[in-house]
C-alpha cells in the first residue's frame, strides 16, 4: 500500500528540491508498541516575510528570495516587527550550520506567527514536487511549513508503516513543535495525510492533548475500504466477486482502515475540505461523502465543517489545488478565523 519512491534525493538540502529558508532536521520518538526508536526527517520552512528579512544571515540568493514573499514591503504587526528587530540584533553575520538551528528555533519560539504541519499522501516524500509547490504557497502567505516523512518514507527510520504507526509519527513532530513554540499548529493532510490528520487529532482529543484549532483536509477519502473500490487500479477487478476478501477484508484486519467517516465525529476543531472534481486518485464523491457524514455526526457546538470544490475544467486533479488563484484567500480565512478558538 504504501510507495515511498524515488530514493535519490538529498533531504538534507532541500534547497535543491527549489525551496529558500528551510532546514532539515530529525525527529526520533520512542514507538513503545513497536519497542524501537523512530528517527523522523522533517523540513521547517520559515515564513516568507522572515526568510526575505534575513537573506544575509541565510546566505539566501537573491533569485530564490525574490519567490519567498508576495510583496517586497509588508506591513506587519507592531510585535512582530519587535520580534524580528530583537533578532536582527542577535544574529547579524551570516549563521553557521552550527547556529542554523538556534536561528530557526528562536523564530519559531519569538516571532508571532502560525505554524502549518503538513502530513503527505501515500507516494514518495516530502520532496515531492507538488508538496514543494504548496509549501511555497504557504510560505508566500507567511506561515511556517513543517513537513515530515513517516516511517518508511523518505529517509526517515526504515520501519514498516502501520496506521497507528504514522499517527504516533505524526503526533511526534506536533509535540516537538508545541515544545517550541505557544503559536498556533495547523494541521494540513493531504490524500492518505487526511486519514492520519483525523484519526490523529481524534487520539489527541481522547488523550486530553490540547489539538490544533483547525484541520484542513485536501483531497480526502471517507475510508480506505471505499477509497481502494474506487482506486483507478481496481477498475478492472471492483466488481469480481472476490475483490473484497481479498483486498479490502485484509486491510481492515490488519487495522489499516483509515477510517475519517469515523474520526471526524471524534474531535471538535473546525474542518476546511478541499477537492477538485477532477481528481482521479480520490473521487471528488469521496470528499464530498465525507463532508455530509462530518455534518451528520458532529455536535451542533463543535466547529464549522467547510467544504470547497474546484472545477473539472481548472485540471488541478489530485495533486495540484495549490495552483488555485483564490486557495491562499480560502486558507487565510479560515486560519484566521480558528486560531485564537478553543475546542
Amino acid at each position: 500500500m504504501y510507495i515511498t519512491y524515488p530514493p535519490n534525493i538529498d533531504f538534507s538540502r532541500p534547497e535543491k528540491s527549489g525551496l529558500a529558508g528551510v532546514r532539515n532536521f530529525y525527529v526520533t520518538h520512542r514507538d513503545d508498541e513497536q519497542n524501537v526508536d523512530i528517527d523522523l526527517g522533517v523540513w521547517h520552512l520559515l515564513p516568507g516575510f522572515v526568510a526575505r528579512r534575513f537573506t544575509h544571515q541565510l546566505n539566501l540568493p537573491a533569485e530564490e528570495v525574490k519567490n519567498v514573499t508576495d510583496a517586497e514591503s509588508e506591513a506587519l504587526p507592531v510585535p512582530v516587527e519587535d520580534a524580528l528587530n530583537a533578532l536582527a540584533e542577535r544574529y547579524v553575520d551570516p549563521v553557521g550550520e552550527e547556529e542554523r538551528e538556534g536561528f530557526f528555533e528562536d523564530v519559531l519560539a519569538k516571532v508571532p506567527g502560525s505554524v502549518v504541519l503538513y502530513l503527505h499522501g501515500n507516494t514518495a516524500s516530502r520532496a515531492a514536487p507538488h508538496r514543494v509547490e504548496l509549501f511555497k504557497v504557504l510560505q508566500r502567505m507567511g506561515y511556517h511549513v513543517v513537513a515530515l516523512d513517516y516511517r518508511g518514507y523518505g529517509d526517515s527510520g526504515r520501519v514498516q508503516p502501520t496506521e497507528a504507526g504514522v499517527v504516533r509519527d505524526a503526533l511526534a513532530v506536533f509535540k516537538f513543535i508545541r515544545q517550541r513554540t505557544s503559536n498556533p499548529i495547523f494541521l494540513w493532510g493531504h490524500s492518505l495525510g487526511t486519514g492520519v490528520s483525523t484519526h490523529m487529532v481524534s487520539v489527541m482529543h481522547k488523550m486530553g492533548i490540547s489539538a490544533p484549532p483547525a484541520v484542513v483536509l485536501e483531497s480526502p477519502f471517507n475510508n480506505i475500504r471505499d477509497e481502494i473500490r474506487e482506486h483507478p487500479f481496481s477498475k478492472f477487478y471492483r466488481h469480481l466477486p472476490w475483490f473484497d476478501f481479498t483486498i479490502s477484508e485484509p486491510m481492515y484486519r490488519n487495522s489499516l482502515r483509515f477510517e475519517s467517516d469515523v474520526h471526524i465525529g471524534e474531535f471538535p476543531q473546525p474542518v476546511l475540505i478541499l477537492h477538485a472534481e477532477d481528481d482521479l486518485v480520490v473521487p471528488f464523491k469521496l470528499g464530498y461523502k465525507l463532508y455530509r457524514r462530518a455534518l451528520d455526526v458532529r455536535k451542533k457546538a463543535w466547529g464549522t465543517v467547510e467544504f470547497h470544490r474546484f472545477e473539472g475544467s481548472s485540471h488541478y486533479g489530485h495533486k495540484y489545488i495549490c495552483r488555485a488563484p483564490n486557495l491562499p484567500e480560502i486558507v487565510r480565512k479560515f486560519f484566521d478565523t480558528y486560531r485564537n478558538e478553543k475546542f
